[in-house]
């Protein structure tokens, strides 16, 4: 009896401890991902392709149940029907053409002829003297003149009445009249205003760097002197081409969306440690004149992309936040296969390398290359081709897709990097198959990534707005540039062809004004030079 108790508890011991080794097991398998991907996340490429994608295999449209423990063959194992290797044909690159040929034709040319020495015009030979019998190009070189500054001096002509000179009391005097001003009593011309915004929006300058470059050529301009100048032309210049636009981006079928954190320091009711949201809105691969538009919010709430997004009825393609899923019925919120594939991608890079071929982390971002490959095979059919043949392809790829996802999920740790990314693809499904509805949705949010970048870069460069105008006035100016950007204009001629244009009249009053200096009617020479 003694022993059959001993024996007992002993096993029961025994499966406590199988229990607590198989809990340290998965604490310290959790453990390695997280170190493997701090790592790589500090020290290697960030790119999500993968060594094995080039030997995927085509997928079958029949899905067998999956185990554990089960060889797996399908999208991104290594083929060994062969064990010959394959001979690699070493082809040498093109010469690329030389940079004077794929200057612009527009640049004016300066031209320096070399000619020999008076001294030196003798033949060699009898010693008569030489002539000049033709020339040729023998090279070109770009020469940089960096920016110069003008001082423009306005002199007013006046006018006096010679008949009143000689019999008047009071001669009358008339002036000429003076052109409008940017900002009224500042020395600043559309040209400076415009020059600083495109260093700090699209160069990535920030005001202070700008105000020491300035200083270097003698020109003593404040930073403070020029966020005062971004303020006050985005209010009175900028902000009405920004609401038009922001008008017309809803009449669009199809949209992006996206977001970024961004400091502001004085924010009434915030600490200056605390973040704010400056949120990206963009039309898609369908718009006709594209539109990019930057909104500063002081938070993330789900009430700031509905009060934006108000009056809009279509495709809105987002990333995996929840306040996208609680907006208004008529907009249809579209989910991104990026996201899906770089969890995948992440899970994938945390294996050793001897792991990585045929693992579940490959079969699944395997899935989602197919289906990008689907989307590069159509990317220049009609709107309604690409909805044929995604569902005649995509459709049921997608549906083997989800039946491993759910096959999967049934034993993978949802503390794993693999556990993780099965979970967001099976939880944002019914967004991420919306795709499959029009031709004019893209399987991605890549193009909000995009345009979002930019401001992103440049934040790391200024790295905060002081006030909640600045603030406001980054986001109006950002969206200036990236929509002229978008629309094949040249950021410099486009903001400087705007400010003079309105300086003449009230561009909020007058709606002929404001539709002359929208992008997409902007004269020529604000083109970009491709």
């Amino acid at each position: 009896m003694e022993n059959e108790v001993t024996i007992k508890s002993l096993t029961i011991e025994n499966a406590t401890l199988k229990a607590e080794l198989s809990e340290v097991k998965q604490k310290l398998n959790w453990l390695m991902e997280q170190l493997s991907s701090n790592r790589r996340k500090l020290y290697g490429q960030s790119s999500e392709k993968s060594v094995y994608d080039s030997q995927a295999v085509q997928l079958t449209l029949s899905f067998p149940d999956i185990e554990p423990d089960t060889e797996i063959v399908t999208i991104g194992q290594r083929s060994d029907t062969s064990s010959e290797t394959q001979p690699i044909t070493a082809t040498k690159p093109k010469k690329r053409a030389e940079m004077s040929t794929r200057l612009p034709a527009s640049l004016p040319i300066e031209t320096v002829e070399c000619a020999l020495p008076d001294d030196e015009q003798e033949c060699t030979v009898c010693g008569q003297p030489l002539h000049a019998i033709g020339k040729e190009l023998a090279r070109r070189e770009l020469k940089i003149i960096p920016a110069k500054a003008v001082v423009v001096e306005y002199w007013r002509n006046a006018y006096a009445c010679r008949n009143c000179e000689q019999t008047a009391a009071k001669v009358p005097v008339v002036k000429a009249p003076l052109p409008p001003q940017v900002i009224k009593g500042s020395m600043c011309a559309p040209e400076t205003v415009a020059h600083i915004v495109v260093q700090k929006c699209v160069m990535g300058s920030p005001l202070y760097r700008q105000e020491q470059d300035w200083r270097h050529n003698g020109i003593p301009i404040a930073r403070q002197t020029m966020a005062n100048w971004l303020i006050k032309t985005s209010e009175d210049y900028f902000e009405p081409i920004y609401d038009e636009l922001h008008r017309r981006l809803l009449f669009n079928k199809c949209l992006h969306s996206d977001d970024t954190v961004f400091q502001v320091l004085r924010e009434p009711g915030k600490p200056a440690q605390s973040y704010s949201r400056m949120w990206l809105y963009r039309t898609s691969i369908d718009a006709k004149h594209p539109i990019v538009l930057y909104d500063y919010q002081p938070d993330k709430k789900q009430e700031r992309p509905r009060e934006f997004l108000k009056g809009f009825s279509g495709y809105l393609l987002t990333d995996g936040y929840a306040a996208y899923h609680n907006l208004p019925g008529e907009i249809i919120v579209v989910g991104c296969f990026s996201h899906v594939r770089s969890r995948f991608s992440d899970a994938l890079k945390c294996l050793q390398e001897s792991e990585q071929p045929g693992s579940l982390a490959l079969i699944g971002k395997g899935y989602c290359d197919h289906i990008f490959d689907i989307e590069r095979d159509i990317k220049d059919k009609s709107f309604d081709e690409r909805f044929e043949i995604r569902n005649q392809k995509a459709a049921p790829l997608l549906d083997e897709f989800h039946a491993w996802l759910e096959s999967v999920n049934q034993y993978a740790s949802t503390k794993s990097k693999l556990g993780s990314a099965v979970n967001y693809a099976l939880n944002q499904w019914k967004y991420l198959i919306r795709y499959l509805l029009d031709g004019r949705i893209e399987c991605s949010n890549n193009r909000a990534e995009r345009s979002v970048k930019p401001f992103v870069i440049n934040r790391k460069n200024f790295l905060f707005a002081t006030s909640v105008a600045g603030a406001r006035a980054a986001a109006v100016l950002h969206s200036m540039t990236e929509t002229a950007k978008e629309s094949g204009l040249n950021p410099f001629k486009y903001l400087t062809y705007v400010l003079r244009s309105a300086m003449a009249g009230k561009i909020r009053e007058d709606a002929e004004l404001l539709g002359k200096l929208l992008p997409e009617n902007a004269p020529v020479y604000c083109r970009a030079i491709d």
